[in-house]
């Protein structure tokens, strides 16, 4: 009963504080895309040998347009589910039927007779994808309080790495060692864990309701009575505001948070006061349409930049999925076994990068570690084109991993900031827009980096040279337009001081008009 008081107002949720708490949301979140990754991971392995045991054949071809099919239901879910969860203010409701459906597919996959389930299938399980990552991002951003995004971010964003490095070897060896079903029955009890998790959140707006804000821990309302005899009906009380990322709540009746005099409060009343946001009321969010949120994101530069390089990272990602294998099989002669182990060093990396990224982007701003971790990740691109040495090969895979994943924490924090600073998108808005980019570029990925690879003369180098390019490109962009101050605005003014400028322009002004009025009282004093 307990798990669904969150939907009503007469009854107080029980483990309210650490069912809202900012690092339980973290951890639902991180631990719901590690579920995501895994599922989506775990299945690669064993999908050729299903569709030979079904009698298919051209069976590489088939596995890729399931790959594609788990991508469509991504991108084309986006934007109905990101309206949605912005319009009427939900995310806890989303992401549980999210994982509903996800344990569906899961069942739908294992049990498919043919092809066409198992597209329908994977086509779900991208829907459910969309979920963790619009409505899942947007939750955290409204719990967390706005100094500490990054780092929350860089946390849950280790769910990302974590499944993949789990997904595909557990994949192979449970199908090796129990058959079909068993990658399945994993993922599904993964699946029923993020289940109970997700039914136990709390969200910020239901917590105000109840006297406590998750972004403020120390702003607690405290119930209690002063006297049993004279205040039984005075609550001490602090004024969280109740404005939400998304919608503002008002409360009707709040107590007087100064300790009463019992001689001014014979009878105890309480005072009904109305509530004030924080925020300035040109930036309270109400629906807006469809068109409106895509006119307003195209009219920021700072938000087409950061859903630029979320569509060049689901593309470089993805475009050396179907190459890389090849790659080491061809120059160093590597087995399925030697392979997962250079994906595993090229992983790990990833798990370090995430939060500690997320960590500094509080302290310095998404404008310094975006742009370091791009321009570092560069020449180990240049490196990974050389054939002569296979430890400096794999450190390079690990090196560039190891950068190029640390720019995902400051690219989701600057998108919440974004939209922080635009009336009527919310989070949900800016994260559907960022999952569609996402999506985009992890669906064409894998058919670039394939028809490169095998229609290029040297296709893993042609492959490195345009990721190369392609970071370069976000490098020049960042440089020029993330954060609230971006980085070519520092040099401009260290170089070419605006105050400066203007001080040399007033006492040029000033000294014309003191040599003006020299002038005048000189020809008066003559006349």
């Amino acid at each position: 009963m307990g798990l669904w008081v969150p939907f009503s107002s007469n009854r107080k949720p029980w483990g309210l504080r650490w069912r809202s708490s900012v690092w339980f949301i973290t951890t639902v979140v991180g631990f719901g895309i590690t579920t995501d990754l895994l599922v989506y991971s775990i299945v690669i392995p064993v999908l050729p040998f299903q569709l030979e045991r079904l009698s298919y054949r051209k069976v590489s071809s088939l596995t890729g347009w399931l790959l594609c099919a788990y991508s469509a239901g991504l991108v084309f879910s986006t934007i109905p589910i990101a309206m949605h969860s912005e319009r009427y203010s939900m995310r806890r409701m989303p992401l549980i039927l999210g994982l509903i459906a996800l344990i569906a597919s899961q069942v739908m996959f294992m049990e498919a007779p043919n092809y066409a389930v198992m597209a329908v299938a994977r086509v779900l399980q991208g829907i459910s994808s969309s979920m963790v990552w619009i409505v899942g991002l947007a939750l955290l951003c409204d719990t967390t309080p706005e100094k500490n995004v990054g780092k929350q971010l860089g946390i849950a964003m280790t769910g990302l790495s974590i499944g993949l490095l789990v997904g595909s070897p557990a994949g192979g060896a449970l199908y090796t060692r129990f058959g079909f079903r068993a990658p399945f029955i994993f993922g599904e009890i993964c699946a029923f864990v993020d289940l109970g998790l997700r039914l136990l959140i709390i969200e910020r707006d239901v917590a105000l309701k109840w006297g406590h804000d998750p972004s403020e821990p120390t702003a607690v309302i405290m119930k209690g009575a002063l006297d049993a005899s004279s205040t039984s009906d005075i609550q001490l009380s602090s004024l969280p505001t109740a404005q939400v990322h998304g919608s503002t709540t008002e409360v009707n009746e709040v107590e007087d948070p100064m300790v009463p005099d019992k001689s001014r409060l014979p009878n105890a009343r309480k005072l009904s006061i109305a509530r004030k946001p924080i925020m300035d009321p040109a930036l309270v969010r109400k629906p807006i349409s469809l068109l409106s949120v895509i006119i307003k994101l195209s009219q920021s530069p700072r938000a087409m930049v950061a859903l630029s390089m979320s569509f060049v990272y689901g593309l470089v990602q993805s475009m050396q999925e179907p190459s890389l294998p090849l790659h080491l099989q061809s120059i160093w002669e590597f087995n399925s076994d030697r392979v997962g182990l250079a994906y595993l060093a090229a992983v790990v990396p990833a798990l370090i990068s995430s939060p500690l990224a997320g960590f500094y982007v509080d302290r310095v701003g998404p404008n310094y570690i975006t742009f370091i971790c791009l321009l570092l990740a560069l020449p180990w691109w240049i490196i990974l084109t050389l054939r002569h040495s296979l430890p400096l090969f794999i450190f390079a895979l690990a090196a560039q991993c190891f950068f190029v994943s640390g720019v995902v924490a400051p690219v989701t924090t600057e998108l919440a900031s974004v939209s922080r600073k635009m009336p009527g998108v919310g989070y949900a808005h800016i994260y559907g827009a960022f999952n569609l980019a996402f999506g985009i570029g992890t669906a064409v990925g894998p058919v670039i980096g394939g028809q490169i690879y095998d229609h290029a003369r040297h296709g893993w180098t042609a492959l490195c040279c345009i990721t190369s390019a392609l970071i370069l490109v976000c490098v020049t962009l960042a440089f020029c337009y993330t954060g609230d101050d971006p980085l070519l605005a520092k040099v401009l003014r260290h170089y070419y001081p605006i105050d400066s400028i203007r001080k040399h322009s007033d006492e040029e002004s000033n000294s014309t008009g003191n040599t003006s009025r020299t002038h005048i009282v000189s020809t008066a004093e003559s006349a």
